[in-house]
């Protein structure tokens, strides 16, 4: 009884993420800007809208490699915070903080900024329509809905995932007015756009790499519970189920959506487009021409509040392991939330939503981001050989991770040659983290700025009201 009530009082993130919350975690992460956003991406790199389904089928497998790779690592290593995690238990800190150090300062706020524009973009269409919303204003509601989901972040783990839940069936419903629409019209025989699909005369295939990354922004998402394994109920079971459950379900709802978006629109009207899924609905069902970009916003909205859920569990775990300053692995006293690692992704995601372009900012996170999940994927090979007597609740056959991380390494290594310009930006983010690993990681803090590190690291605690987790979780 005394130690029920301890724990009841103690300070840590309890697990409060079942089975139900991560398939709403994961298909509410997935299902977001992406397929509203990337379907003029994939069919601008890939040519013809042939190519372009074989791209978004392909780029679900291969989503489906990785989650299943991400399962079986949730099951050998115990501990949240996703791609750093595993890479720092199988291939060592300095890739891990490169990891670290790139994810923050480019990937997510970049990710973030993404949807955000996304959120903003949709949610003003209507009142716009039939002129594009002004710019200024997106980024303003952009940044609004962006500050209502750390609010949300910071205040409750449990409301968070009940919206979640919510967000994820309004995701399905919003893909449903698309699917049921275009299956319609192709059930009564309006195949005219589907004529020439594979025509070569547009065909490049050295930009098949950027629909790559286009068609997967779209999947993103499938490897968020490994972010929060700490907080999943029961996960050597949960993790798997969910992970599967949700990626076969999203495969088979994007590849629908497509087949839909191109019954209705040319090919020419998906690249014109500006927002592929209202311009479906004017052609498609004008009814919902006003339901579609507030259904889509929400998405949106969703996809936000995935992201930032399971990130600030990146920079809580980061800095327990002692490669992120200390006060951002604290927990708020009373809403049991790691409020200033949520709090610390608004700076740089302000300042992409202010300055960022869309799609070339798909190109700048996609590089370092595929990178270290091609990392990841290969510890978990390393990690499989060198620790053979773990136990393995979850294990796939070889080719998957082995076929992934060649996959994810090679195109990569290609994108420096489709776009050298902003691929070689994103390299340079990764590389600067060298010179502050070994400055202010590798070697301990002088003691001229110790002092006043602790100093202030003991004001913003009493004045954030956090402390240290008080009961181990891993």
């Amino acid at each position: 009884m005394g130690k029920a009530k301890k724990e009841e009082e103690a300070v840590f993130l309890r697990k409060k993420i079942t089975l139900l919350r991560a398939f709403s975690l994961l298909v509410g992460s997935m299902v977001g800007s992406g397929i509203f956003i990337s379907p003029k991406g994939v069919l601008k790199h890939s040519g013809n809208m042939g190519v372009s389904l074989i791209v978004w089928f392909a780029c679900g497998i291969l989503s489906l490699f990785g989650a299943l790779c991400y399962a079986e690592l949730g099951t050998r290593i115990s501990k949240s915070g996703g791609h750093y995690i595993y890479i720092l238990e199988t291939l060592g800190p300095l890739p891990s903080f490169l990891y670290l150090w790139a994810e923050y300062f480019a990937i997510k706020p970049a990710n973030s900024a993404v949807i955000s524009l996304a959120f903003g973009n949709y949610i003003l269409e209507p009142f716009f329509a039939p002129c594009a919303a002004p710019l200024p204003a997106v980024k303003l509601v952009a940044l609004l809905g962006f500050y209502i989901v750390l609010v949300l972040n910071s205040w409750s783990v449990s409301w968070t995932a009940r919206l979640q839940n919510v967000l994820s069936v309004i995701k399905l419903l919003a893909l449903t007015f698309i699917i049921v629409p275009g299956m319609m019209l192709l059930a009564q025989g309006h195949t005219e756009n589907f004529q020439d699909a594979f025509s070569s005369q547009s065909l490049a295939l050295d930009k098949l790499p950027l629909a790559f990354y286009a068609g997967m922004f779209a999947y993103s998402g499938w490897f968020q519970t490994s972010f929060v394994r700490e907080e999943l109920v029961r996960p050597e079971r949960n993790n798997p189920l969910a992970v599967i459950v949700s990626v076969v379900t999203v495969i088979v709802g994007y590849m629908l959506t497509n087949v839909s978006y191109y019954t209705v629109l040319t090919a020419e009207d998906v690249l014109a487009s500006q927002a592929v899924a209202v311009s479906f609905a004017q052609k498609a069902f004008q009814r919902l021409v006003s339901v579609i970009p507030i259904l889509v916003a929400l998405s949106c909205f969703g996809t936000m509040n995935g992201g930032i859920f399971t990130f600030s569990r990146t920079l809580f775990v980061a800095s327990r392991e002692g490669q992120w300053p200390p006060l951002f692995s604290m927990i708020h006293i009373r809403r049991h939330t790691p409020l200033p690692a949520v709090m610390l992704m608004l700076p740089l995601v302000s300042a992409m939503v202010c300055v960022g372009d869309i799609y070339h900012l798909l190109n700048f996170f996609s590089f370092s981001r595929w990178l270290f999940i091609g990392l990841a994927t290969l510890g978990l090979i390393i990690h499989r050989y060198r620790h053979p007597e773990l136990p393995r609740p979850f294990k796939v056959p070889l080719f998957i991770p082995v076929s992934f991380t060649v996959i994810c390494l090679f195109a990569v290594g290609m994108s420096f040659y489709s776009d050298p310009v902003y691929i070689s930006i994103g390299c340079a983010m990764v590389l600067s983290g060298f010179p502050v690993y070994f400055l202010a990681i590798s070697r301990p803090i002088p003691d001229c700025c110790r002092t006043a590190f602790y100093y202030l690291t003991f004001k913003l605690q009493v004045l954030l009201e956090v402390v240290r987790q008080e009961i181990r979780t891993y």
